[in-house]
């Protein structure tokens, strides 16, 4: 099959499932080599276009208008627009069906899973809420945002309390206030399209006592495989393991 590939997460979870060799295109956000298309919520149609491809690939309501456009125009659109963590564990198997690699897709789903079992096991599933960490994740720092959609999921599995954002909302503005109020023992610095370059400090922003760890966003931010990295290193890092 011939794939374009338009949202980050879609490529990564591609690569995963051992299908790169499908991408004929991607955006400038993807990191495999494959021809740029352009940008995530900017990419150009007619290169698209010129790819000729069986199904392109989209990723969450940003990019709702960019599936609709292309829909337009005739081409296969495969959209996913996970808002949990089991929306996004859900979606690789969607991902599978769509490039021609189903069996491939539910395999990489049902591992997993499997991980996120093992995490939420070691963590103690039934462990009293108030008898575990307060964790801010920060996605997004000018202005200061607490990570929204999966990343409750993510830190609930992880062993921590996340009192910012409910599961499956989208991410939003937090002020000193709040944050301090809930007085977080951990912060985490992934801010969107920084990778792990960047020098934000939220607890002397705020003059919190917490320990603060810097994380590549992919590992947070994308409903890919990578989020599972993320969790594991979340777990690390609130039991001290």
């Amino acid at each position: 099959m011939n794939v374009v590939s338009l949202a980050p997460s879609a490529t990564a979870t591609v690569d995963a499932l051992g299908a790169s060799d499908r991408l004929d295109g991607v955006t400038h956000h993807c990191d495999v080599d494959a021809p740029a298309v352009g940008g995530w919520l900017n990419p150009d149609y007619e290169r698209v276009l010129d790819h000729d491809p069986d199904v392109v690939l989209t990723s969450d309501a940003l990019q709702r208008e960019i599936r609709d456009d292309l829909r337009d125009r005739g081409v296969d659109v495969t959209h996913t627009e996970p808002a949990t963590l089991d929306d996004a564990l859900s979606s690789f198997a969607a991902v599978g069906d769509a490039i021609g690699r189903p069996d491939a897709g539910r395999e990489l789903e049902v591992q997993s899973r499997e991980r996120l079992d093992a995490v939420r096991d070691a963590a103690g599933r039934d462990a009293a809420s108030d008898d575990r960490p307060v964790v801010y994740c920060e996605e997004w720092d000018d202005p200061p945002m607490a990570a929204g959609n999966w990343v409750a999921d993510a830190v609930r599995a992880a062993g921590g309390r996340y009192p910012f954002v409910d599961p499956g909302e989208r991410s939003r503005q937090v002020d000193a206030e709040a944050v301090r109020d809930a007085d977080p023992d951990h912060v985490f610095v992934h801010v969107c399209g920084k990778g792990d370059r960047v020098d934000v400090d939220p607890a002397a922003r705020w003059s919190l006592d917490a320990d603060v760890h810097v994380l590549d966003d992919s590992l947070l931010n994308q409903p890919s495989p990578r989020l599972l990295d993320g969790v594991e290193r979340l777990a690390s890092v609130i039991r001290d393991v």
